[in-house]
């Protein structure tokens, strides 16, 4: 079961140019998707660079805004969505975690993002699955 989400977590509808970003990384997620785990991962981590920890309030706006502009990526598409919602935070200057991971009983396998330690609005409890595939915040130089 799944809806879809239009509203952004302040209750208004994310801004035009917010609109128009969700979209340009919805599209770049559909082609992401396509690719091979190796060749995502390698992606991932190329785009990552030079971008600060996601804070959790900004990678959940971030996946809200996400939702709020593709029926797919606030349905079932979890890859889609998840690479999305960590593309525009790259977007903003920012990177969550993103993960992959596989469960076995009942056998499932899911893609999210999390941002200081703990998952970005997941419905279902994350810590059931093995985590297969991670791309992290590169660490901060020190000055």
């Amino acid at each position: 079961m799944s809806h879809r989400q239009t509203l952004d977590t302040d209750g208004a509808r994310p801004s035009l140019s917010r609109r128009v970003a969700a979209h340009a990384a919805v599209s770049a997620a559909r082609l992401l998707a396509h690719l091979s785990p190796r060749q995502i991962q390698a992606v991932l981590r190329a785009v990552r660079r030079g971008a600060a920890p996601a804070p959790y309030a900004t990678a959940l706006a971030t996946r809200h805004q996400v939702t709020a502009v593709s029926t797919l990526c606030a349905g079932r598409y979890c890859l889609q969505r998840s690479l999305a919602t960590a593309l525009l935070c790259r977007l903003g200057g920012t990177w969550p975690t993103w993960r992959t991971g596989v469960r076995v009983s009942p056998f499932a396998a899911h893609a999210w993002v999390e941002a200081e330690g703990r998952p970005v609005g997941e419905p279902e409890d994350t810590g059931t699955y093995h985590p297969m595939l991670t791309v992290e915040p590169l660490p901060r130089s020190a000055p």
